[in-house]
């Protein structure tokens, strides 16, 4: 049986390029690069490529700082800790703004934070999916050291206006940390445009391996480590360097980048003809207007048919999807992010997440919308509710 993989928003294939460019560092040039003999010598040209890979990908400047660590969940866990340590837990500024479509990575640690003294507000969406600029403004205070904004939505693919959220914050003198693990090759990331205070991302999120992201900070701003040790990542980020990691998330970060305009256009394309297929049923639910989402996502809620019932009939004909985000997997739980929008209990209940990427290709579209039609037609036979 041929297997279809559509849940990019879970994790991504090894790109093979990303691939063949990490296999030297684990059997031949395995020095550590901190050492001082040739071992460690020889892998430094080669750290210091992909770390001009990972600025040119988000046009950072030479003078800020892209610290390497193990995945967004550790970057995140740095600024929101590092936040309370260098400025929440000594000064009057104890509060942070965040909102409730974020990552659980945001979420707990600022439920966290909270047991320690900590304000949290936590920002609805509109009826739209979006947190609005004038929504931040509303809460934002002299009090208020942190706003955390995911670019965009783990689950419905919905950017958020991260430009008039920064404008914002900067005119309020307020730091701005967004998680921008689903934005890295599927729209622009740009600090110079969008001016962040830290970013933050994940290589097996755009077709590079497991174990190893990034946190971006903007120049001139100070964290404390999460991790301490050695000096590693310029006293940043103790630990011994990832080479192999390294080398493959720079790589991947090119082609990525590279690729933003076959993502924009076929990607799209066929992102679209699924959801048009979809929207032929009647009592079905796209969340979010597809020119404001990744052009890989659609979101569904198909009244009638439990998102967990139609997972487990794809995955009987080989396609792999989710009824939203991986890290909430074993929760049987309505979706926050369908909630927070206001969609019904039962609707709340009911998404799936298709997620496509580059390797996505139309014989595979097809037979996907094949197998969902028959598989609405079953489910809803069975149903009680519809």
């Amino acid at each position: 049986m041929e297997r279809i993989y559509l849940d990019n928003n879970a994790t991504t294939l090894v790109d093979p390029a990303v691939r063949e460019a990490m296999d030297p560092f684990y059997c031949h040039m395995y020095g550590n690069p901190n050492s001082l003999h040739s071992f460690g010598i020889e892998v430094r040209p080669y750290l210091h490529r992909a770390m001009e890979q990972l600025y040119r990908g988000i046009e950072a400047d030479d003078e800020d700082d892209i610290i390497i660590n193990s995945c967004a969940t550790e970057g995140n866990n740095t600024v929101i800790m590092g936040m309370y340590f260098s400025l929440l837990k000594e000064t009057r500024k104890k509060r942070i703004v965040t909102t409730q479509l974020e990552h659980p990575s945001i979420r707990e640690a600022c439920r966290f934070l909270e047991a320690q003294g900590v304000k949290v507000t936590y920002l609805a969406p509109n009826r739209d999916g979006l947190i609005t600029a004038e929504m931040v403004a509303e809460v934002v205070s002299d009090k208020t050291a942190l706003v955390s904004v995911m670019w965009a939505n783990n689950e419905t693919g919905l950017i958020q206006p991260m430009k008039e959220i920064s404008d914002v914050c900067r005119e309020r003198g307020v730091y701005l940390h967004t998680d921008a693990v689903q934005t890295i090759g599927k729209v622009k990331v740009s600090v110079k445009e969008v001016p962040v205070d830290f970013l933050t991302f994940s290589a097996h999120k755009f077709h590079g391996p497991k174990g190893v992201g990034g946190l971006y900070l903007r120049k001139g701003v100070v964290l404390p480590p999460l991790l301490h040790g050695g000096e590693q990542m310029g006293g940043h980020r103790a630990g011994t360097v990832d080479v192999a990691g390294m080398v493959a998330m720079g790589k991947a970060m090119e082609l990525a980048v590279s690729a933003l305009e076959y993502e924009n256009r076929e990607v799209r394309r066929l992102r679209d003809k699924l959801e048009d297929a979809l929207l032929q049923h009647k009592d079905v639910m796209v969340v979010g207007d597809r020119n404001l989402r990744t052009p890989n996502t659609v979101y569904v809620s198909i009244r009638g048919v439990e998102g967990e019932a139609m997972i487990w009939d794809l995955n009987q004909h080989g396609i792999a999807a989710s009824t939203g985000s991986a890290c909430a997997s074993e929760s049987l739980e309505a979706s926050p992010i369908l909630t927070a929008i206001g969609a019904d209990r039962e609707l709340a209940h009911t998404g799936v997440r298709l997620s496509l990427s580059r390797f996505t290709t139309e014989t595979e579209i097809d037979f996907t919308i094949g197998v969902i039609d028959k598989a609405i037609v079953r489910l809803r036979q069975l149903s009680t509710s519809y």
